[in-house]
């Protein structure tokens, strides 16, 4: 695991992305719902070859925070900065487009399509023939088309997946559709996957297979990687820098050992320890 160093924003990234951009970063990002705050001064950065967790209490802010990385709520204040760019105004599908895909806390796939449908949709990033080539069935449509197949199943293989292309989505097992959504998420070609609780539901082998997986998409397609997740083994054996929310706020960042030895951390997960 690379050494971690500070940046300017005060977050810190993997020495060895120190000397590049991070892929996203959050400048005082906040956001409220009516007279709640739900999200308070959230500053941190990812570096671009970063496997980061985002970590805390149940409504502590996490998905929220996702929603705003991803544009499905917009902030009431601060800034979000994908790979250098500001992501203000843009719609989801923008977002997107500027290269961040996520995962759902409950699973969100086709379920009537196939599993090579369903990883289709997410190459439509790479879609450049017109619409009346669409209609027309025109040969450059013929052509994308087989090379969206082509790299479908390719997406698929990586998972050990390409045998069920043409199953129901729906007919899953649940830990294959989790794998399908991570496969759906990466086929939008982006510089940062965010995992809402992919572990959720899942057994300990394949929670293991997971860890395996998110370090073989981090280090084959060379992206950042940002995830939720209440298995406490799973992240502190695969993250690298961690974020800790409570109440929406910010209460720790750090390494892995650092934030088990948290006393906020501690407290924000326990409660406090009683006086005598």
């Amino acid at each position: 695991m690379s050494k971690m160093v500070q940046v300017p924003s005060k977050s810190i990234v993997p020495e060895r992305d120190v000397d590049k951009t991070p892929i996203l970063e959050t400048h005082h990002l906040g956001i409220d719902f009516g007279g709640l705050t739900a999200v308070d001064d959230l500053t941190l950065a990812v570096g671009r070859t970063e496997i980061a967790g985002l970590i805390g209490p149940n409504g502590a802010g996490k998905t929220t925070v996702f929603n705003l990385l991803t544009n499905v709520y917009s902030p009431t204040r601060g800034t979000i900065l994908l790979d250098g760019k500001s992501t203000a105004g843009k719609s989801t599908a923008q977002v997107n487009r500027m290269g961040i895909a996520r995962t759902f806390q409950n699973i969100r796939l086709f379920s009537d399509m196939s599993v090579i449908d369903n990883v289709k949709v997410g190459l439509h990033n790479s879609v450049k023939e017109s619409l009346i080539s669409n209609f027309t069935h025109s040969f450059g449509f013929k052509k994308s088309e087989k090379e969206y197949t082509s790299r479908a199943l390719e997406l698929l293989d990586f998972f050990k997946m390409a045998d069920l292309a043409y199953e129901e989505a729906g007919s899953l097992p649940y830990g294959a559709q989790r794998r399908l959504e991570i496969v759906r998420a990466l086929a939008t070609n982006p510089g940062i996957v965010l995992l809402d609780e992919p572990a959720a539901g899942m057994n300990p082998s394949e929670t293991a297979e997971l860890m395996n997986n998110i370090r073989k998409i981090r280090d084959t397609f060379n992206i950042a990687v940002l995830l939720i997740e209440h298995d406490m083994n799973l992240v502190m054996n695969i993250c690298e820098g961690i974020c800790v929310l409570d109440h929406g706020k910010v209460i720790a960042k750090g390494t892995p050992d650092e934030i088990k030895q948290n006393p906020k951390v501690i407290e924000a997960y326990l409660g406090k320890k009683r006086e005598g």
